[in-house]
């Protein structure tokens, strides 16, 4: 989800199944990480692991306080990533849990009324498991459907629990990143200190499903001491092994980091400009389930 500074400039336009308003093309700018870890092989929760945590969402309102919180931290200056949108904290229009899913909902308003509003037009959620549910290594798996719409930014990542080290250099995975002026294409990355999108070296894989937003998918990832795998319903896009250097700068993820999911306005989702159309945009989550070694 890019920790905390400006995007690269990418690729070319894909085709948007939103109906958007051109953009001249001297004006495009649009990111796209390059594949330079990629994989194609089998995921599943390996032998020997047990269910540590999970949640099913079948509590309707608010998400459960014993195993989310809210990140508002940047509200009153601005998200990184030149993001769009106010995070709002227990708000049901944002963030809900209803009919079994939960709802993180982007919606067009200002929130001009909330202490922390920093001016933005644009209302979403972001929840994460910080101090709640914080892992080192596991298997991961989070069932969603994803929103489209130019200018919208679904996430669903980890970041380091101890975040003393900043970023890059804390480590970041993202399990699925969706842009959508790009629709069906989902991203798997890690950032590290060596490896990260501002120096261009960021390791990373993306893989096309069709119907991303229109149905539910599993977003894996499999996390050990010597590899990460990140895939989507039990086949890995992606594959980041450890160097086993002993070198934070390659490998800082022998630490516990926490899960975040999200809706971003703008950023990376924007770079092809922001359909207010679009709105409001859901990402709806059916569970997400971590399992570690016995």
């Amino acid at each position: 989800m890019r920790g905390s500074l400006p995007l690269a400039a990418g690729m070319t336009l894909a085709a948007c199944s939103i109906a958007a308003t051109a953009v001249p093309a001297s004006a495009q700018t649009v990111h796209r990480p390059a594949i330079t870890a990629p994989a194609d092989e089998p995921m599943a929760v390996p032998k020997g692991y047990r269910k540590v945590w999970s949640d099913e969402f079948d509590r309707p309102g608010l998400p459960d306080p014993a195993k989310w919180t809210w990140d508002t931290s940047r509200n009153k200056i601005g998200w990184h990533n030149e993001e769009r949108q106010y995070y709002a904290a227990k708000r049901l229009e944002n963030v809900r849990v209803e009919n079994g899913h939960l709802i993180i909902e982007a919606r067009k308003e200002r929130l001009s009324e909330k202490p922390d509003f920093g001016g933005q037009d644009y209302a979403s959620g972001k929840i994460i498991t910080r101090g709640l549910g914080d892992f080192t290594y596991g298997f991961i798996e989070v069932r969603a459907k994803l929103p489209c719409g130019r200018g919208i930014w679904p996430a669903i990542w980890m970041l380091a629990s101890d975040d003393s080290a900043g970023w890059p250099a804390m480590g970041e995975i993202d399990i699925m990143e969706h842009v959508g002026w790009d629709p069906g294409r989902v991203h798997g990355t890690v950032h590290t200190k060596a490896y990260n999108h501002v120096a261009n070296t960021q390791k990373g894989s993306s893989r096309m499903v069709a119907d991303a937003c229109s149905a539910f998918h599993t977003y894996q990832l499999d996390w050990n001491a010597d590899r990460i795998l990140i895939g989507i319903d039990g086949r890995a896009h992606m594959r980041f092994d450890n160097e086993h250097k002993g070198d934070p700068a390659t490998w800082p993820f022998a630490t516990p980091e926490y899960l975040i999911l999200n809706v971003a306005v703008g950023g990376w989702g924007g770079q092809m400009g922001i359909d207010d159309a679009a709105f409001p945009a859901k990402m709806e989550v059916d569970y997400v389930r971590v399992w570690q070694k016995k």
